[in-house]
């Protein structure tokens, strides 16, 4: 036995029996990795154990939980060239879907063992690190909706089930959004800003195809403004995410940047990496081949930007900052 790692497990992700869970990774991993296994718990989250285990030197980090485990335990990872493993256990399991990690125990601990490792980019919204993405507006608010008693009790469709909710109450916003080179001006009732995303989450699937190691951000922007509309974009999106064709409707944009600032009239809640994680103004970085992983090699597909049709839409290009290319 030649390789070591640092199993961080959250015991109340999911629906399963934890026990059984964690004795199944073991008696996957053991033979041939020596874990070293710590336990979530209420005092102690994974972002501490992770940046513990950067400190004491492992070879790699395993993280197993929910996307919120995942992306805490990532965040104490990022930059540090140390491997990352993950096995998921939530309710949506967004973070194993994006990169196309099998969210079987037995499928992802096969990742972790044969997987090839590469390095796919982060970001970090107003400090805070972030592996997939930042939703402003309706996915906040249904994410809000769908706690932790709905999500034990209904599993994937107590987010289903929040968002038919919100539809009722469907809220249009004055945004806007400013990149390296351009302000944007509109209104909507959704504002995504993806790292990477499986096609589950719907409202971050303007462009299609999403890429996470391009060390651009994804941004989409959805603004029906009756509730018919919402239905009809949703199911738009859908379709986006199942053929890998753009979006196409009026009310859908979408654009791609290095980093983004966005401001929201009035004040939004903002949901990242599927936690509330307060409200606007945000502003977002990506960090490029930020997070070393153990992820199966997917084929790239390039998305582009569109903007027109958008309500109450301007858009101010800016000069380039000193030192920058025009």
């Amino acid at each position: 036995m030649n390789r070591s790692a640092c199993l961080i497990f959250n015991p109340v992700a999911g629906q399963g029996d934890p026990e059984v869970e964690l004795a199944q990774i073991r008696a996957i991993l053991e033979p041939e990795i020596d874990l070293d296994i710590y336990l979530t718990t209420e005092e102690i989250d994974a972002d501490a154990l992770a940046h513990a285990a950067v400190e004491r030197g492992v070879d790699a980090i395993i993280a197993s939980g929910g996307d919120g485990t995942l992306s805490a335990a990532a965040a104490a990872v990022v930059g540090t060239e140390i491997p990352f493993g993950i096995i998921s256990r939530g309710t949506a399991n967004a973070f194993a879907t994006a990169l196309g990690i099998p969210d079987t125990i037995a499928g992802a601990c096969q990742t972790i063992l044969q997987g090839d490792t590469c390095n796919v980019d982060v970001a970090y919204c107003n400090d805070q690190p972030m592996v997939l993405l930042a939703g402003i507006g309706f996915e906040a608010e249904t994410v809000e909706l769908a706690d932790r008693e709905a999500k034990n009790r209904f599993g994937m469709m107590a987010y289903v089930l929040a968002g038919i909710q919100q539809l009722r109450n469907l809220k249009t916003f004055d945004v806007e959004i400013e990149t390296e080179d351009k302000i944007i001006k509109t209104s909507a009732c959704a504002v995504t800003v993806a790292n990477a995303a499986p096609p589950t989450s719907v409202l971050a699937q303007g462009p299609a195809g999403l890429v996470y190691d391009d060390g651009l951000l994804d941004l989409t922007i959805v603004a029906p403004t009756t509730k018919a509309g919402a239905i009809a974009a949703t199911f738009h999106l859908f379709q986006t995410a199942s053929t890998g064709n753009a979006a196409e409707r009026d009310d859908i944009g979408f654009l791609r940047a290095k980093q983004f600032k966005i401001t929201t009239d009035p004040p939004q809640k903002v949901v990242l990496d599927g936690e509330i994680a307060g409200t606007t103004p945000i502003e977002i970085k990506c960090v490029p081949a930020g997070l070393k992983i153990f992820v199966p090699l997917v084929e790239e597909i390039e998305p582009t930007e569109k903007l027109n049709g958008l309500p109450n839409l301007t858009v101010e290009m800016k000069e380039p900052a000193e030192g920058e290319e025009s």
